[in-house]
């Protein structure tokens, strides 16, 4: 048979699928779109499955098999890629069908529909935010699910997305050289999470800044501000004796020696 003739019967074939397809779409035997909504599902073809449900859906909203389509139409969501209005779908599952056999399976994938949404650190982290709320609410719903661990290890690498997210937030501002905005950020980050691998560098950061913050205020403010770099010296090399940071933190706090009398230091621990 020569291609030609071969590659004719493929266009015919699909120009007659296309054909069906489309009377399907404007039928109204809705009993016919239903099963052909489970089988489009079955054989993979989501996009096909997706528009017969949203004309299905409304009139077996009543129906005992209200429950199988609601979850076939998440399901169908997810694999397609479309994970917003999968979450979606399947949040609401657990709302309607808090009973139902997939209604565990329906609260994970909720969360998990979330965790596919977030982006990398550096962008905003509504989703990263949401799928550990997601899956720490899965987790007291079904303490004993064999899921747990699952969703604890993606609540721990979702957690350190937000850790690595302040730090760029925070590490942002000392790159722009705006020095007060950076000794806030830094340490509002380091508060929120004290026990952040980025630690050392992120107090080095906010110790520089404090210094730098100092060096460019106007005289009548900088002695108070070198006071607080000080104490902010005493707070790193404390917590690092042994730092990575050594040489620059000598730096810094001969830089300190040269504008601070002994005395002025030794009333500020005092106070």
């Amino acid at each position: 048979m020569k291609i030609e003739t071969v590659l004719f019967f493929i266009l015919a074939l699909l120009l007659t699928s296309c054909g069906e397809y489309e009377k399907l779409l404007k039928s109204s035997d809705y009993e016919l779109k239903k099963q052909r909504a489970i089988d489009y599902y079955e054989e993979g073809k989501f996009v096909k499955a997706t528009e017969l449900l949203a004309q299905v859906l409304p009139r077996y909203r009543a129906s005992d098999d209200a429950e199988q389509l609601n979850w076939l139409n998440a399901r169908a969501h997810f694999e397609m890629g479309d994970y917003i209005m999968a979450g979606t779908y399947f949040t609401n599952f657990t709302v309607l069908y808090p009973y139902s056999r997939f209604a565990e399976e329906a609260q994970f994938m909720a969360a998990y529909s979330d965790y596919m949404m977030s982006p990398r650190p550096e962008l905003d982290q509504e989703f990263t935010r949401k799928a550990i709320e997601g899956f720490q609410l899965f987790k007291r719903r079904y303490p004993m699910s064999q899921r747990t661990e699952e969703a604890d290890i993606m609540i721990r690498e979702m957690e350190e997305k937000l850790v690595e997210k302040s730090y760029l937030s925070a590490r942002l501002y000392y790159d722009m050289k705006q020095y007060r905005a950076a000794t806030v950020a830094l340490n509002n980050s380091l508060n929120e999470y004290p026990g952040t691998k980025y630690r050392e560098e992120m107090m080095y950061l906010k110790l520089d800044s404090h210094l730098l913050y100092a060096q460019f205020s106007f005289p009548d403010k900088q002695k108070e501000r070198y006071l607080v770099a000080y104490d902010e010296y005493l707070s790193f090399v404390e917590e690092f004796p042994e730092s990575t940071y050594e040489k620059e933190v000598s730096r810094i706090y001969d830089a300190l020696m040269k504008v601070l009398r002994p005395s002025e230091i030794i009333t500020d621990i005092d106070k």
